[in-house]
């Protein structure tokens, strides 16, 4: 009788963990957010609301942990990322640096298109930034006389030598016929501060980073860098419409390292695909000028990286790497 009550015990104790153990793959331990920028910025704006969201929703047993690696140009934490190959507990928010700092340096030796393509949650913009001061400018004709007139001293603020700001900055001297000097800050957030404080006179800031000084009156966009106008800029006009030839993105999205387990990746997948459908996310892009219309994940995203990627390589040929590493 005791030997058949414990074997109607071992069997019902089967039920219940059979489920569990043969439970989809969720995170173990806290997961690193790692972030290739300041804060402040774009993206570490992005990963502390989505890492809000995740805690929010209860969408993982263990908490996201966003962690700020910008140095180098974001080096810093591709090399991070290299390193922790084959773990399922470590993510990239990632940034157009991803292609253009190894593109750079090419002594990192890494290979981002080697990284588990998790999901692009958006595209982000640039635009051309002036503090409100300057009455004298107030369109792109006013801005290039001003900054011909300030000869070589015109200081344009940026993230980083290689980061996508200087690719633009470059892109515009050529196409407009000026030199500047750029100065690097340590994220988005910072060089924006700094415009607001007249330490420098312009910036392609992403409309995020400039959201709260603009809507506060201190500083005024001038151009968007994008195929049409996008929200809430209606009122300011492309470069392309003012024929100057120029149309750059940022992408934003989420990498994990070589070597993730399939079970890991898809579970990433999912719990980022229903934040980037989540009506808090959606409204995020509609408020802060990104484009969110189509979720894009695993072999699409990866030929994604592979398109943009040659890509950088043909900007940077293009524009010329001195004048993107120049200080």
């Amino acid at each position: 009788m005791n030997i058949l009550k414990t074997l109607t015990m071992s069997a019902a104790a089967l039920a219940i963990t059979a489920p569990a153990a043969m439970a989809e793959w969720q995170p173990r331990k806290p997961v690193e957010f790692i972030i290739m920028a300041g804060t402040g910025g774009g993206a570490d704006q992005i990963a502390r609301l989505l890492q809000g969201l995740i805690q929010k929703k209860d969408l993982s047993p263990r908490p996201f942990i966003p962690m700020n690696k910008p140095g180098g140009s974001g080096a810093e934490a591709l090399s991070y990322i290299k390193d922790k190959e084959g773990d399922n507990h470590t993510l990239l928010v990632a940034l157009n640096s991803i292609y253009t700092t190894p593109i750079i340096q090419e002594g990192l030796d890494i290979d981002v298109t080697t990284f588990a393509p998790i999901g692009l949650m958006a595209m982000d913009t640039f635009q051309l930034w002036v503090n409100t001061d300057r009455e004298d400018i107030t369109d792109l004709d006013s801005y290039v006389a001003a900054v011909k007139a300030a000869g070589d001293s015109w200081k344009v603020g940026g993230t980083g030598s290689g980061q996508e700001d200087s690719i633009l900055t470059a892109m515009m001297e050529k196409e407009l016929g000026y030199d500047v000097v750029y100065i690097p800050f340590p994220g988005g957030g910072t060089v924006a501060k700094n415009l607001v404080g007249n330490q420098i006179d312009s910036t392609v800031n992403n409309p995020a980073e400039q959201m709260e000084f603009w809507r506060a009156g201190n500083t005024k966009p001038l151009v968007q860098f994008n195929g049409e106008r996008m929200p809430p800029f209606e009122d300011v006009p492309t470069a392309k419409e003012l024929g100057v030839d120029i149309e750059y993105y940022m992408q934003r999205s989420i990498s994990g390292p070589a070597g993730m387990d399939p079970e890991a990746l898809a579970w990433y997948q999912d719990l980022f695909k229903s934040l980037f459908h989540s009506q808090e996310w959606q409204d995020y892009c509609k408020s802060d000028g990104l484009t969110c219309d189509t979720w894009v994940s695993g072999e699409e995203l990866q030929s994604f990286h592979e398109t943009q990627l040659k890509r950088h390589v043909e900007l940077i040929e293009s524009v010329g790497a001195a004048s993107i590493t120049s200080e």
